[in-house]
């Protein structure tokens, strides 16, 4: 069995900002061969991963969405030697200043986001945070040197390494949302020594972060009976406590809301409990935020469930999650999944009983 930390490790290791996930879909296709039956890559870059079922004749599917794709920035222009920025998805400028970065120009540059003395900025600016526009790229070479190697539309990743924190928890980028690709691995280890009715999908979807075309592309052309998101929820930290949160170590949380259908938030709340797996119930009152807005509304609708798996400090390069968080999810997508029955679709109603 893999070691999910390791695993989520290099896969925090590596870029694939939205749009360009190869260097993430690598290591997942490598991971997942082993565990399915049949992989693959759709037109927009999505990995579809499938296992199975026992049940004869035409089986019902159940999609498990995870976005591989993350934020970062995109080379504006190159001034004197300096790399100007703009963001891709929706990067935090506020802890940019001093943050590590790869610039993916000809050759990969490490550098660092700086930004001017702060008597040479805008008056404009006053005490608040420095905004993206006049932070800078610095990669140390001459401007001659960069101007040859950093061109007009080049990448830039973080470059914080992981950080194995006390309490079983993880720190580093893009953990929004490889962390639910790690959990979505997990499942699919558990799933080798359990039976289920239904096939599966195991999806890291592309680009969510920015348009939420892999979802949308990748459930119209997979057409499953029913799809589960599993994506990173806002985890309670300094000045952020309220009913939106929820505790790191608590479990993961089950969404309930317009992207959710409630028979499937029943059902998985009624597993979380027969488990004693400790969970939240997660109110999100409007758009989820999340690839369970393009699922549920594939083609004549998907039936879709929205679970987070509680972070903290989202998009920014030292994000921090909690592994027995992860772990638990993947055991909860497991044993919904190998809880399917045939007929259980047919049971998928919007009766309130």
């Amino acid at each position: 069995m893999t070691d999910t930390l390791v695993f989520l490790k290099s896969l925090i290791s590596v870029a694939g900002l939205s749009g360009f996930e190869d260097p993430a879909a690598r290591l997942i296709e490598a991971e997942w061969q082993p565990l399915v039956h049949e992989i693959s890559r759709s037109r927009l870059g999505s990995l579809h991963a499938l296992r199975r079922g026992t049940a004869p004749g035409t089986r019902p599917s159940v999609l498990i969405a995870t976005h591989m794709d993350a934020i970062g920035m995109m080379v504006t222009q190159v001034v004197d030697g300096f790399i100007r920025f703009t963001s891709v998805g929706g990067v935090d400028a506020r802890v940019l200043p001093g943050t590590p970065v790869t610039v993916h120009g000809t050759q990969d540059l490490p550098g660092v986001v700086v930004m001017p003395s702060a008597q040479l900025l805008p008056p404009s600016v006053g005490e608040a945070p420095v905004p993206l526009d006049q932070l800078w790229v610095d990669v140390g070479l001459l401007p001659r040197q960069v101007t040859a190697g950093v061109r007009v539309g080049d990448l830039i990743s973080f470059a914080t390494d992981p950080v194995e924190l006390s309490g079983n928890g993880v720190s580093g980028h893009s953990l929004d949302n490889r962390a639910s690709v790690a959990a979505l691995t997990v499942a699919l280890e558990e799933l080798q020594g359990k039976t289920h009715a239904w096939d599966v999908w195991a999806v890291a979807t592309s680009q969510e972060e920015v348009t939420l075309g892999g979802a949308a592309t990748s459930v119209f052309e997979l057409n499953p009976t029913l799809a589960v998101v599993v994506d990173v929820t806002f985890a309670k930290g300094p000045g952020a406590s309220d009913w939106s949160t929820h505790a790191l170590g608590s479990g993961p949380s089950l969404g309930l809301g317009p992207n959710v259908h409630p028979y499937l938030h029943k059902k998985f709340k009624e597993l979380a409990e027969k488990l004693e797996m400790p969970h939240d119930v997660d109110p999100i009152p409007r758009h989820s935020g999340t690839d369970g807005y393009a699922t549920q509304v594939a083609r004549v609708g998907i039936p879709t469930m929205v679970i987070g798996i509680p972070l903290r400090y989202m998009h920014t390069p030292v994000e921090i999650i909690i592994m027995k968080d992860i772990r638990r999810t993947g055991r909860l997508l497991a044993e919904f999944i190998a809880g399917l029955e045939p007929d259980f679709a047919s049971r998928i109603t919007w009766d309130d009983d």
